[in-house]
């Protein structure tokens, strides 16, 4: 409704109000042509012509103030209530324009049914425009209240499926951890807990962004993939091949952690079955995650927080589905980019 307002301003209200004018007099002015020729003397001509622009101003001016009044003053939505109240204004109005008319000696026209006539047009004009106004203001900003709502339901929504992803993820990394504490790895130990804190300042970040570009999800990545290199050696790697201009494409925050963790979660990783996921942008502009398969003897259970979190947060940020592809021992997913 603010909008509205800053884009109705007093000029526009001001050129409304003259237009409407020439609408209201509009029986006077095709009469001029006719009525100017049959006065002969010149000073009764000029005192016409002046006397048909104040009629034409004062009623360009009572409607501003109607406008104004309907538009920006009378927020009711009862018709019969603002129809009372623009009527008493254009009856005191009209009271005013038939002092002045005798204060000039120009009272012959007051009491006519064409001048009744036209200060009950230009009554009834401003009442359905103010009354149109308010109702269009009114739904225009229930459907911004219903947006702005939707808007913090979506965030609210997102919050809860980053926060499920969160706990799941220090969890494994603590593993990650007490596996090099056991093999007494001091050195990689360290670097590990470096890593980590990086890793867990981006989780914990996480939380106040929604669509980061996909540079700045792959830069996390770079530290994640330490963490897993570490934890596998040799056993695991990646293969990253993104164009520097598909960077700047966004995608929704934390959208490699849980693929990456579904690999490693499904598959065994280890001499015979060494892992390397590959990143690489197609056709289509989506970012394809890809990686062999390596089934284990006993599959984990499911727990709904994989890749059912991240279909969810693409739906509810991007509009969008990803796509999930497992054919010929490779698992694919696809995610659109913004």
């Amino acid at each position: 409704m603010k909008l509205l307002k800053s884009e109705i301003t007093n000029r526009t209200l001001i050129f409304a109000s003259l237009i409407l004018s020439v609408f209201v007099i509009y029986p006077k002015i095709i009469n001029l042509p006719w009525d100017l020729p049959n006065i002969t003397e010149q000073s009764a001509k000029m005192e016409y012509l002046v006397f048909f622009t104040y009629r034409y101003l004062f009623f360009g001016l009572m409607i501003w103030l109607l406008l104004n009044d309907n538009i920006f003053r009378n927020k009711t939505l009862m018709f019969g209530r603002r129809l009372l109240r623009t009527f008493l204004i254009t009856i005191t109005a009209y009271l005013i324009y038939i002092l002045i008319s005798f204060i000039i000696s120009k009272h012959a026209d007051c009491f006519t049914g064409l001048l009744l006539f036209q200060f009950a047009v230009a009554c009834l004009l401003c009442v359905f425009i103010g009354h149109f106004y308010v109702m269009y203001s009114e739904q225009n900003r229930k459907e911004h209240e219903i947006e702005r709502l939707q808007t913090e339901n979506l965030q609210s929504r997102c919050d809860a499926l980053a926060n499920q992803i969160n706990p799941h993820f220090f969890f494994n990394s603590l593993n990650g951890l007490a596996t090099l504490v056991r093999g007494n790895k001091k050195t990689e130990t360290l670097e590990y807990i470096n890593k980590l804190s990086e890793v867990f300042r981006y989780v914990l970040q996480s939380e106040k962004k929604g669509l980061v570009p996909l540079g700045e999800e792959l830069k996390f990545l770079n530290s994640f993939r330490y963490l897993q290199e570490i934890r596998y050696a040799d056993k695991f790697s990646f293969s990253i091949d993104i164009p520097e201009d598909k960077k700047l494409l966004f995608i929704p925050v934390l959208s490699l952690l849980p693929l990456i963790e579904n690999v490693v979660k499904h598959n065994m990783i280890d001499r015979e079955n060494r892992m390397c996921i590959s990143l690489f942008i197609n056709e289509k502009d989506e970012l394809v995650v890809s990686n062999p398969i390596y089934r284990k003897i006993d599959m984990p259970d499911k727990n709904g927080i994989g890749l059912a979190n991240l279909s969810d947060r693409f739906r509810l940020l991007l509009n969008r589905e990803i796509k999930i592809e497992n054919k010929n021992d490779v698992f694919n997913v696809y995610l659109p980019l913004n």
